[in-house]
């Protein structure tokens, strides 16, 4: 795998796929439908699908695709592909509050092994780098990549910064963070919450709702690649990709040597 090629083409369409989401958040008002799923969708997720989709179908024409927007790519079994959330977030989006997020990842043999998690709204640009390490980029988000900070997971000990959900927490959430000394716990929407403890910003991101792979790929990747993990919920195995119908169970996103509670 040329992961050279595959880290240049992911951060060129996240961030062409952001300047088009933007574009629609900065108009007075969008139409917002529901899915089957009855989740929220806008043109700003059609037209960011319809541009990643395009660019990595050029691209990569040999690797599977797996895209949120798409119901006829949620049917295959497959281990190795190239997974797309176009806009992750779109309560946050719809609400105006920012943290919404375009994810690209790439799964290799159930395992995603690079990823870019690109905020447009708020300014951040988190990917692994061809060698597998999680960096953010500063500034101008050109056409040629700019400087890059290595990311890496906190080796806090004691109390713990907590990151959670921002439109989807519940009692059984509260309930888990309970089971833990709290120094901060913090509101975060989309997969910027993986980004976060990727970036030593937070300690732990437990997850006790639905999720799909799509909504979840990038930020794992990005993670990994900064010393961090996510494993079930249940058995503290980790994460797997690939699963019939590509639906989530429960997960905890944290440094690979916290010690976790059950």
């Amino acid at each position: 795998m040329d992961y050279q090629n595959v880290t240049a083409t992911f951060r060129k369409l996240a961030l062409e796929a952001g300047a088009v989401i933007m574009e629609i958040y900065g108009e007075d008002d969008f139409n917002v439908r529901s899915k089957a799923d009855e989740s929220p969708v806008t043109a700003a997720d059609e037209a960011a699908d319809a541009l990643i989709s395009a660019g990595l179908r050029a691209a990569f024409p040999d690797i599977a695709l797996v895209t949120e927007e798409q119901a006829d790519t949620h049917g295959q079994s497959v281990s190795t592909f190239i997974i797309v959330d176009p806009l992750d977030g779109t309560k946050e989006f719809v609400q105006r509050r920012g943290e919404f997020t375009v994810n690209i990842a790439l799964v290799e043999d159930g395992i995603p092994t690079r990823g870019i998690v690109y905020a447009p709204a708020v300014g951040r640009l988190f990917y692994t780098d061809a060698s597998g390490q999680a960096v953010e980029e500063t500034g101008d988000f050109g056409t040629i990549a700019g400087p890059t900070i290595p990311m890496n997971v906190s080796s806090a000990q004691g109390a713990l910064r907590i990151v959670a959900s921002k439109s989807h927490r519940d009692a059984a959430t509260d309930d888990y963070i309970a089971k833990y000394e709290v120094a901060e716990l913090v509101a975060a929407g989309s997969s910027l919450k993986f980004c976060l403890v990727a970036a030593g910003e937070a300690d732990l991101y437990p997850r006790l709702g639905r999720t799909m792979e799509w909504d979840t790929a990038a930020g794992d990747a990005v993670l990994r690649g900064a010393g961090g993990t996510v494993v079930r919920f249940d058995d503290h195995t980790p994460l797997a990709y690939g699963k019939s119908g590509f639906e989530n169970p429960f997960f905890i996103a944290a440094p690979a040597t916290q010690k976790l509670e059950q």
